[in-house]
């Protein structure tokens, strides 16, 4: 006959360690979904200001265009994050001219909600700029 391998008993669980698996999976559960959301979060605020500076950008190399002006940028800007983003982020949008580097640019600033509760954020908080150099 062949010798059969002893299995030890299986060690016995306290009673304190009862449904000790259902609240860990509970704490860890929630931590990680909230982890998740902040992820996410970021990810949209991130999206936003690139979203805004690519309008200001693109707003300000229109306004540069020879028969263009300034007020032309400006409606292009307000454009591009109305239809992008939504109304009340294209709310704040200015003109100017700058220097940078010694060249004279046409400069957009655009100042919008930054998103802390999906797109729901205090107005003003978000500023991002673009430009584009002004033809001689």
């Amino acid at each position: 006959m062949h010798a059969r391998a002893r299995i030890p008993p299986k060690r016995a669980r306290s009673a304190a360690e009862d449904g000790s698996a259902v609240v860990d999976f509970a704490l860890i559960g929630g931590l990680l979904t909230v982890i998740f959301l902040a992820i996410v979060q970021l990810t949209l605020v991130l999206h936003v200001r690139n979203t805004l500076v690519d309008a200001a950008s693109s707003g300000a190399r229109f306004g540069t265009l020879a028969d263009r002006t300034a007020g032309d940028a400006e409606v292009r800007t307000a454009s591009l994050i109305s239809l992008t983003l939504g109304e009340r982020f294209s709310e704040d949008i200015s003109v100017g001219q700058s220097d940078v580097g010694g060249v004279a640019t046409l400069e957009i600033t655009v100042r919008a909600p930054l998103p802390v509760l999906g797109l729901i954020g205090p107005a003003g908080f978000l500023e991002v700029r673009g430009h584009a150099a002004l033809p001689p």
